[in-house]
């Protein structure tokens, strides 16, 4: 069975490239390390949201909130309590992914884009909360200067601590999606009539993976802290759900590593681009024209595809199948 799960040949590469960013800090300079980081914790949002959108068809439009609500608890803990940091670090996710189950369950009764529309305006609401509570949460002006224990307290240090939790939780969300509950979670996006019809509780099973979505998601945003040591009311507001829902796409939705090519591709455009000119989204929004188009499962997508074994099945009356349902005699 585990090898149905972890596939082979995927083993060797995936090994070397985590060594080869395991050493990176060692050669490049701070600024590219610091790039890299945010690389890592903007994927991790990106592959939440697509735990729910790409492989559970879940019409998940704000995000990011859920990824402000980690955020924002890690970083009230440490600034207004005196308790242990990990504690602030345990709840951040678990505060997230309750947030996520109340929305969800007022959300998960309606269906595709009313879903969507009801949790933009909860989401919004918890934004405006947040954005307009001077006294707690700082406002507009959000919270800065939060204190990181003495292990968390150089740039690579961040890096590694990041980057381990990286892999942590893609491995988490490998599982999940590799099991039972990952297959069924997939089969009611591909028709949740008749997932319905066999018995299957559709709505439970979708506020199962928003839950478990929303848990990554304030991960996400514990990590951000830890990178940056601030948080801000931006990080709740809709358009960084709309970013981040670009990323998946631009990836490709489909796939498991696809939103974290988008993320990189996204960062980037914001980090290089963005030092010459303000409208880099505009390049980013060309980009995402030409996708949908040319390639509408997205980059990983199409080199899936590509690379993807012609397998061949004997068929009946001599004629032989390929994986892509071509016939032959």
């Amino acid at each position: 069975m585990f090898k149905r799960i972890v596939y082979p040949k995927w083993f060797g590469p995936t090994a070397g490239l985590f060594i080869i960013l395991l050493i990176l800090p060692l050669f490049v300079p701070r600024f590219y390390v610091y790039i890299l980081a945010l690389i890592y914790v903007t994927s991790l949002l990106a592959m939440s949201l697509n735990m729910v959108v790409g492989h559970g068809g879940v019409f998940q439009l704000h995000h990011g909130v859920f990824y402000g609500v980690g955020a924002y608890t890690v970083a009230l803990m440490l600034t207004k309590t005196s308790l242990p940091m990990w504690v602030g670090f345990v709840a951040g996710p678990i505060v997230a992914a309750i947030t996520g189950l109340v929305i969800g369950w007022l959300c998960v009764r309606l269906t595709r884009l009313y879903f969507g529309m009801l949790q933009i305006s909860l989401g919004s609401l918890i934004w405006a909360i947040v954005f307009r509570w001077y006294g707690f949460t700082g406002g507009d002006d959000g919270i800065h200067g939060i204190r990181m224990p003495t292990f968390l307290s150089s740039l690579n240090s961040s890096y590694y601590f990041i980057l381990i939790f990286l892999v942590i939780s893609l491995i988490m969300m490998y599982l999940i999606l590799k099991s039972p509950f990952g297959n069924t979670f997939q089969a009611i996006r591909d028709n949740p009539q008749r997932c319905e019809a066999v018995g299957i509780n559709v709505r439970r099973y979708q506020l199962l993976g928003i839950t478990i979505a929303t848990f990554f998601g304030g991960v996400a945003g514990v990590l951000f802290v830890v990178l940056e040591r601030s948080v801000f009311a931006d990080l709740l507001f809709w358009t960084l759900s709309l970013e981040v829902f670009i990323m998946i796409l631009l990836g490709g939705w489909f796939t498991f590593a696809g939103p974290i090519l988008g993320a990189a591709i996204t960062v980037a455009l914001r980090t290089f681009v963005g030092k010459y000119t303000e409208y880099w989204t505009l390049i980013l929004g060309i980009i995402l024209i030409l996708l949908i188009f040319f390639l509408p499962e997205g980059v990983m997508g199409y080199f899936q595809e590509i690379f993807k074994p012609k397998t061949k099945e004997v068929a009946r009356g001599g004629q032989t199948v390929d994986a892509a349902g071509r016939s032959s005699r």
